[in-house]
C-alpha cells in the first residue's frame, strides 16, 4: 500500500488507509504492507506523535488484520514499558496477536538516533508457511543484518519513508538485498510531502534473483504480487551462493 501521509494526524491518514486495505483484502492479499511511521508521517517528535505499545493505531491494525484475515505491517512510533520511543513495525494477526520490530538503525541523518532508541533484535515470522523478516527504511542500507538472517528468511519486508534526492538508492539496495541473500523483498514507500520533503514511493517487491515482480510509480495505489517460499527454495538449491558466503 503506497498512500500520502496527514502529517501527525493519525485518524485521519488511519481513515485514509482504511479503504485501500479493504482493496488489496478483495484482490486477495494474505499480508498487507504500509509504510514507515504510516499514521503520522516521519516526525522527529515522539512526544507529539508516539502511542504506548497497543495503542490506537496498533489496535487499527489489529482490527483491520481480523476484519480480512490478513496480516498487515506498519512502522508505528511507540512508547514502551520502559518510557522510551521505538520505530516499530508491528505485525498484526488475524487472530489479533502483534508482534513487534524496533528499527535496529535509527537515522541520524535526521537526528532519529536522539528521540528513538535503536533495537537490537532480529524478528523473523511465520505467515503461512512463509519466513518473513521485518525491516525498517534505514535498515535496508546495511547489508550485513539481512546477510544474518538470510538462512531463515523467504522475505524481507522494508516499511519506508525514502525521499526523492536518495529514490536511486532505494531502488538499487532493494534489488541488491534480494540478490545477495537470494530472497523476496518488499519496500514500501510513502508518497507526497513532508517538511518539504517530497518522497516518489516506487514501492516494489523483488524476487530472489532480482526480477522486479511490480514497481509502483507516485501515485497512491495498491499492488499485489505472489511470494512463493517454493521459489526461494528453488533458487537457492539451482544457484547455491549462499554456501560460499564466509562468516
Amino acid at each position: 500500500m503506497q498512500h500520502d501521509i496527514a502529517w501527525e494526524d493519525p485518524e485521519t491518514t488511519r481513515a485514509k488507509t482504511e479503504p485501500m486495505i479493504a482493496e488489496a483484502a478483495g484482490a486477495g492479499a494474505r499480508l498487507i504492507v504500509l509504510p514507515e511511521m504510516f499514521a503520522t508521517g516521519f516526525s522527529m517528535q515522539p512526544e507529539l506523535i508516539a502511542e504506548d505499545e497497543g495503542g490506537p493505531t496498533e489496535q487499527f491494525l489489529v482490527q483491520q488484520a481480523a476484519e480480512h484475515a490478513a496480516h498487515l505491517v506498519g512502522s508505528v512510533a511507540q512508547r514502551g514499558e520502559d518510557g522510551r520511543y521505538r520505530n516499530n513495525a508491528v505485525l498484526a494477526r488475524p487472530d489479533g496477536s502483534v508482534t513487534r520490530y524496533a528499527k535496529i538503525h535509527p537515522f541520524s541523518f535526521a537526528g532519529e538516533h536522539e528521540r528513538y532508541a535503536a533495537g537490537s533484535d532480529f524478528v523473523t515470522v511465520d505467515v503461512e508457511g512463509l519466513r518473513v523478516s521485518l525491516f525498517v527504511c534505514y535498515d535496508l542500507r546495511f547489508a550485513d543484518e539481512f546477510w544474518a538472517l538470510a538462512a531463515t528468511t523467504d522475505l524481507y519486508l522494508v516499511p519506508a519513508n525514502w525521499p526523492r534526492p536518495r529514490h536511486e538508492h532505494w531502488r538499487a539496495l532493494l534489488r541488491a538485498r534480494a540478490i545477495e541473500n537470494q530472497a523476496y523483498v518488499l519496500g514500501v514507500n510513502r508518497i507526497g510531502a513532508a517538511a518539504d520533503l517530497p518522497h516518489d514511493g516506487g514501492s516494489a517487491l523483488i524476487d530472489p534473483l532480482g526480477a522486479t515482480v511490480f514497481e509502483a510509480d507516485t501515485a497512491a495505489a495498491v499492488h499485489t504480487g505472489d511470494v512463493e517460499a517454493d521459489v526461494v527454495q528453488q533458487t537457492r538449491t539451482t544457484f547455491p551462493f549462499l554456501a560460499d558466503r564466509r562468516a
